[in-house]
């Protein structure tokens, strides 16, 4: 009986020392395993570094996304960009129309699939990032065999611009047509001054002033200012038809040469239709897009070095969030705000003269889709289309309107958000600040020059730079359908 129970004990005894070792190996497998998970997080760094992407984490169900066209830009793209063939190419003649179409660090060629590779080279990282195909379309922008270099022009065309930096820039381009069609000569345009941010700067602040005139010296003559004989003399002010085809200005304005010398455009914002137009007159706003309108030398270089920063640890989203006070106020979208807030936006509107409509009912706008996405809203779209936490996202915008408590639902699932405030210091910034249409511009370039570029918005910004990306390559632009999707977010 005796050795029975010593038998007990002893196997009792092994049973036991088993599993404490079997625990024991468990808990050093535990370790290893969360040790070699954590161990490629970044670390507390200089705040100005970015760290690596990491793989994706498991997928959510992704909202319904439809690429639309740029109604300003994207929508000429469909017009004037189409197959290159080489025989159409001018041959032999005695003018050069080649020329530079975007600053150097705009012709880089999408980043190779290598490099948006991902940390695990998983297919669904690559197809993060990777550019949407050009199924073989190029940019078409060389002028017809018939395209003659302007005739001598039959008086001059003053301008005044309106709107935003890219409102602006559609209707410059607008205006290069028009003095063709015309035949002009254009005095370099003048940039708002009185909208909502009353900047201050003149053009050559803001764009390559000898540049613009240079390259569309084969298309019309431009001038810095008027000769002095008629600096004084009187000017007929005339507020073109909005969306006016070739016969209104070939017929209507064109006749009033027999009477004045100078006339004065008081707005330039969609003046020219986009379709029905020959196809030199809509290379010829493509060219003057894309090719004449550069940013001043500044602008580029800090643009490039915004660029370079938010690249050094790899690809970026560019993230347009249209959520500024003014554009709010605009459109009497007030989904997640306070009241107080919303009687804050109701009298911004009522109390600017220029906008008509005053009441605005925001559950229609928002049904309609006609309201942006809200910071959080963006933050889980980005979740499910399967982005990484720590994706470096460029935020292009102004003011969000709501300051750091609007921000902290996409902050809590992307904390890798990146401003040019942020990028640079106070100093390398102190030239563009007060001008909210040079610090446009540099968002303008990060945007373009993004790997991904996702507008919260369809405005003139987000058109403009879905534009420019197809213009350059193609490159992957993402905008929500946010009329199909209001509800999902809620």
């Amino acid at each position: 009986m005796q050795k029975l129970r010593w038998r007990a004990l002893v196997a009792l005894r092994r049973l036991l020392t088993g599993a404490i070792c079997a625990i024991a190996l468990l808990a050093l497998l535990s370790v290893h395993l969360r040790a070699s998970r954590f161990s490629g997080l970044p670390g507390i760094a200089d705040p100005r570094k970015l760290p690596a992407v990491t793989s994706p984490p498991a997928r959510f169900s992704v909202p319904s996304v439809r690429r639309r066209s740029a109604r300003r830009f994207s929508e000429l793209d469909e017009d004037f960009v189409r197959q290159y063939e080489l025989k159409n190419q001018r041959q032999g003649t005695g003018q050069s129309w080649t020329r530079e179409l975007a600053p150097p660090h705009f012709l880089k060629p999408p980043a190779s699939s290598a490099k948006l590779d991902g940390a695990n080279g998983s297919s669904h990282s690559v197809k993060l990032w990777k550019p949407p195909s050009n199924r073989d379309f190029m940019p078409c922008t060389e002028p017809g065999l018939d395209y003659t270099p302007p005739r001598g022009s039959r008086g001059y065309l003053l301008v005044s611009t309106n709107g935003g930096l890219n409102q602006m820039r559609a209707g410059i381009c607008d205006m290069v047509a028009v003095a063709r069609i015309i035949n002009a000569t254009l005095v370099i345009p003048e940039l708002d001054k009185r909208s909502f941010w009353q900047d201050t700067s003149n053009f050559s602040d803001v764009f390559d002033e000898d540049h613009f005139i240079n390259a569309l010296a084969n298309d019309i003559r431009v001038i810095r200012k008027l000769p002095e004989e008629l600096a004084t003399a009187a000017k007929a002010v005339k507020y073109f038809k909005s969306w006016s085809g070739m016969d209104y200005y070939q017929n209507e304005i064109a006749s009033m040469w027999d009477e004045h010398k100078v006339i004065r455009a008081a707005k330039s914002d969609s003046r020219l239709a986009n379709n029905n137009l020959p196809p030199d007159i809509q290379k010829l706003r493509c060219r003057a897009c894309y090719g004449a309108l550069r940013f001043a030398p500044k602008i580029e270089a800090m643009g490039k070095m915004l660029v370079d920063r938010m690249r050094a640890h790899g690809p970026y989203i560019a993230l347009h969030l249209r959520y500024e006070k003014d554009m709010l106020a605009f459109s009497g979208c007030t989904h997640d705000l306070s009241e107080s807030e919303a009687d804050e936006l109701k009298l911004i509107r009522e109390n600017t003269s220029h906008w008509k409509v005053k009441e605005i009912d925001p559950m229609e706008q928002r049904s309609k889709g006609y309201c942006p996405l809200t910071p959080k809203e963006v933050g889980i779209f980005l979740a499910a289309l399967g982005y990484p936490s720590n994706t470096p996202i460029y935020i292009a915008a102004g003011e969000i309107y709501g300051g750091h408590s609007r921000m902290a639902g996409l902050r809590a699932r992307y904390p890798m958000l990146r401003r040019k405030e942020f990028l640079a210091s106070v100093e390398e910034l102190q030239p563009f600040t007060n001008h909210a249409s040079q610090m446009a511009a540099l968002d303008y370039i990060v945007s373009v020059e993004s790997d991904v570029f996702i507008p919260s918005y369809s405005g003139n910004m987000a058109r403009a730079v879905e534009g420019h990306r197809r213009f350059l390559g193609h490159k992957k632009t993402i905008s929500p359908d946010r009329q199909e999707n209001s509800c999902s977010f809620l």
